[in-house]
């Protein structure tokens, strides 16, 4: 019984062999060639992820160009507006000095008005008024006082309005600023 006993485990240890190095060669098969489909799989991957990298490379450069497109077109317009800017002074001076009577101050108004109507479709806000905190960054000061009407770092008189175009200051405001300390 032991002879018949050794032949079955025999048996059984050499189909066990047998199954487990067809398996083996069978994996060392699959793992050295990858079958056509699976080669057309990672091409089509790589060629998704390149176009996906050539599409969000394109979106950033239309973005970028759109931007720069924009500066260049405010670059300009702040330009053109401060070469009209001096027009503009004149015109206020000449309303101030012509009398309320007086024939040309109708005509003069005209102007103004046609001009201050321009600068405010371009965007053009003017600033710097009596009363207002003191910036640096808007006003350049020319002259101090003391008031005491006037609180601490305030405009006392202005010289010369300031403008703007959204947050570019084209020109700043000369003032005299009351009350510094």
């Amino acid at each position: 019984m032991s002879k018949k006993k050794e032949n079955t485990e025999n048996l059984n240890t050499e189909e066990i062999l047998e199954t487990a190095e067809a398996e083996t060669a069978q994996e060392t098969e699959s793992v050295k060639e990858p079958t056509e489909v699976e080669k057309l799989q990672e091409e089509l991957k790589t060629q998704k992820e390149n176009y996906l990298r050539l599409a969000a490379e394109y979106d950033n450069y239309r973005k970028r160009t759109q931007a720069e497109k924009l500066s260049i077109y405010a670059d300009a317009t702040a330009k053109a507006v401060e070469e009209l800017l001096p027009m503009a002074d004149s015109v206020t001076a000449a309303l101030e000095s012509t009398p309320e009577d007086d024939a040309q101050r109708k005509g003069i108004e005209l102007i103004g008005n046609q001009l201050a109507k321009c600068l405010e479709k371009l965007g053009v806000t003017a600033f710097g008024e009596v009363g207002e905190a003191f910036d640096p960054m808007f006003h350049n000061a020319v002259a101090r006082t003391e008031n005491p009407d006037l609180p601490q770092n305030a405009i006392a008189m202005v010289f010369q309005k300031g403008f703007k175009i959204g947050d570019k200051v084209i020109r700043p405001a000369m003032v005299q600023v009351a009350n510094c300390g």
